[in-house]
């Protein structure tokens, strides 16, 4: 199947064979992100989720790095609000956090499974990013931190609530509370990470295999198994099981059920709808 390849301005998105991969693409500075940056990082998972033809997303870096985060030169535009009101001044931060936690709430809330390939930095903004993906996969020189406290504020992009479901409440405080550098090893051990490779090709090939597993899963299950999964994740036992059971009522008797079933019994590949 033909790639389609679309180029924003600071993300390269391809599409082949029902697997999206987007690929920041600021290399010179890192991949770090400014406005417009984060305005194409949710409108591409807006979109992503939304397309019939893209049932897995590979989430990776061009250049040395992963993603360095939040651009700096963005902390100036917080001055740019004039008001004489020092209550309006600060709705006005207040807003400015919402609009960059959108991006990222953007990640998680896609229906379709998000894998992550880290290289080398992932830093500050980039963990918030990385949090909300479903998988994380990282090369032996990745390093991970929790920049914010080094320049004197407060992570607030979701790391801080999303990270210490991932590796524990200990971990999470420590680095937040120091911003050291978790290396690709000690990211393994935490189970952060699902594998860590010697180098970028070898993980890039290894990601690819496994995004090419789940793109030959029932859509439909794939999509509902994230959002079950979601779900679960945010409530009770008793609410989840409650939750699947509605969900299955609903989806359960479907067309991929029988040609799953189908193609198991007769040994061929099942050929899903999208």
């Amino acid at each position: 199947m033909a790639t389609i390849t679309t180029q924003y301005q600071t993300f390269l998105l391809d599409v082949s064979d029902k697997i999206a991969h987007v690929r920041f693409n600021r290399p010179e500075k890192a991949n770090s992100l400014a406005q417009q940056g984060w305005n194409e990082l949710e409108a591409i998972f807006t979109e992503l989720d939304q397309r019939s033809d893209v049932r897995v997303i590979i989430l990776s870096g061009e250049g040395r790095n992963f993603c360095a985060g939040i651009d700096l030169s963005m902390f100036s535009s917080l001055q740019d609000f004039h008001s004489s009101d020092e209550g309006r001044k600060r709705e006005h931060i207040r807003d400015s956090a919402k609009r960059l936690q959108a991006p990222i709430n953007a990640i998680e809330n896609c229906r379709k499974p998000v894998l992550a390939a880290i290289q080398r930095a992932c830093v500050g903004g980039g963990v918030d990013i990385i949090s909300a993906c479903d998988m994380r996969y990282c090369t032996e020189d990745a390093f991970f931190s929790i920049e914010e406290i080094n320049i004197g504020m407060v992570a607030d992009l979701g790391t801080l609530q999303r990270l210490p479901r991932l590796i524990g409440e200990g971990i999470t405080r420590e680095l937040a509370y120091t911003g050291r550098r978790m290396s690709g090893e000690e990211a393994y051990r935490r189970h952060l990470v699902n594998q860590v490779f010697e180098d970028k090709e070898t993980m890039m090939t290894t990601v690819l295999e496994i995004a090419e597993q789940i793109a030959s899963k029932s859509p439909l299950s794939i999509r509902g198994t994230k959002q079950v999964l979601n779900y679960s994740r945010d409530h009770s036992v008793t609410d989840g099981l409650e939750y699947i059971a509605t969900w299955n009522a609903g989806m359960f008797m479907s067309d991929d059920l029988t040609e799953a079933i189908t193609a198991k019994m007769t040994g061929r590949d099942p050929q899903f709808e999208d």
